[in-house]
């Protein structure tokens, strides 16, 4: 099965051929299974309508030759297979197939197979200007549905391998359909689920709206709007209810309306919640030691961790703001692993760390560079190098965790503060309240004289 995913080149063409041609990244004497054969250590590039070595000045010609310097450059496609799906030979032969079908002679591409990852994918880019007849390739919604997804599916089919069928109708986004595959919330289900709860306190269609609005939700609806769209508290875009599916659009909505008001009971989706475990304790004298609490960033993660996991609060109400993060869960999760193992809690600490990551790399990287220059010539060092590469990512990987971390920590931060803000004005509200009660229930009645 190949996944398709296509990105346009506003910018920089020469980057993205130079990231795309990386020896390390598709070369097969730096793929694991692959460093014992020495017959099959060789690079997995193919250039078609070009060469692959002068590929970005061929494709500049050919804009400079039809006057189309400007706009989008060029377009990357990445095509990627499971993981044990197919060897590097086939996937790099269905990848030059998969172009070959879908450019035709007309554009300038190439096709290089990246092997340092464990799902084998194909980085395909290509000129956006034909070399041919100097049109430039159209990519939207028709085309990669219709086109470039059914080539790539012909392409598998003819391979023996899985498909991903096209489905007709409106189409979904690839983070929302991987979230619902690995059952992780999205926003979308958050606002289902809020306008199930306002549909079960109404009977009506301006009541079901007035519910969503005592919710925190702007609403577009009215003879002038032609699509009912609604917008989550602290939400930055509307959302249509035709595009929520097929049980959320208006007429869904005034059906199930109409089935409340009839008395007929909705069989919404149950929620199994698993018992608690149950642990024996051994009688005995058990030595416990203290636990130290965490602080700082530790604790900030913690606390706002705990708050995206919670599924039915039962007193405090958690904004919308925060609920639609859950779908970062594990973005936040990698990141406080990362905080725990280095008990990371203040930003002194925080700076030392990415200082320490940094000079690893660059050792490792001096290292890397000793090793190239030993199997220049002709030492056998290909396991050292695909150790230290191995080395490199982890590392890599650590650090680009900490880039990310320096912007999350502000974003939670804020949302914290505005949490804690909320939670401060709603008891300052019901002490109020209690007040104003305890005041009114003190006073004395006074009754209404006419005489006076």
């Amino acid at each position: 099965m190949a996944y398709d995913k296509i990105i346009p080149i506003r910018q920089r063409m020469d980057n993205c051929l130079g990231y795309v041609l990386n020896e390390e990244k598709n070369s097969l004497d730096h793929a694991l299974t692959y460093a014992e054969n020495p017959d099959k250590a060789h690079q997995l590039v193919t250039g078609i309508n070009c060469q692959a070595a002068t590929a970005y000045s061929e494709m500049q010609v050919t804009k400079r030759r039809w006057d189309k310097t400007g706009g989008i450059l060029g377009y990357h496609i990445i095509h990627s297979y499971a993981p044990g799906e197919v060897t590097p030979e086939e996937a790099h032969a269905a990848g030059v197939e998969f172009a070959r079908r879908l450019l035709g002679n007309s554009y300038e591409a190439v096709i290089s197979t990246h092997l340092d990852r464990e799902h084998l994918h194909c980085h395909i880019v290509f000129n956006s200007v034909s070399f041919v007849d100097g049109r430039k390739y159209r990519s939207d919604f028709q085309s990669y549905f219709g086109t470039l997804r059914e080539t790539s599916n012909a392409v598998s089919r003819d391979r023996g391998l899985s498909v991903i069928e096209v489905t007709t109708g409106q189409g979904k986004h690839y983070a929302e359909w991987e979230a619902e595959r690995t059952g992780k919330e999205t926003v979308r289900g958050l606002i289902r689920r809020d306008i199930d709860a306002a549909i079960r306190e109404s009977f009506t269609f301006e009541s079901f709206l007035a519910a969503l609005r005592r919710q925190g939700y702007s609403i577009k609806y009215g003879p002038n709007v032609k699509h009912t769209a609604i917008c989550p508290p602290g939400g930055q875009r509307f959302f249509r209810l035709s595009g929520m599916g097929e049980r959320y659009t208006e007429a869904a909505i005034r059906e199930r309306l109409a089935a409340i008001r009839r008395g007929d009971r909705e069989d919404l989706p149950v929620q199994i919640i698993e018992p608690p475990k149950r642990y024996t304790i051994r009688r005995g004298y058990l030595t416990q030691m203290p636990r130290k609490k965490v602080r700082g960033f530790r604790a900030l993660y913690v606390s706002y961790l705990y708050l995206l996991n919670i599924r039915r609060p039962k007193r405090k109400q958690i904004p919308f703001s925060i609920r639609a993060e859950v779908s970062k869960l594990r973005r936040y999760q990698r990141q406080f692993r990362l905080l725990q193992e280095y008990r990371i809690d203040n930003s002194a600490q925080f700076s030392m760390l990415t200082d320490a990551l940094q000079a690893q790399i660059d050792g490792l990287t001096e290292q890397r560079k000793e090793r190239y220059q030993e199997k220049r010539e002709g030492r056998e060092v290909t396991a050292e190098i695909q150790s230290i590469n191995q080395e490199l990512r982890r590392v890599r990987s650590k650090l680009k965790l900490c880039e990310q971390i320096k912007v999350d920590m502000s974003h939670i931060q804020t949302q914290m503060e505005e949490y804690q803000t909320n939670i401060r004005r709603e008891q300052e509200e019901r002490h109020q309240r209690k007040s104003h009660a305890a005041t009114d229930k003190g006073r004395p009645d006074r009754h209404f004289d006419p005489v006076r």
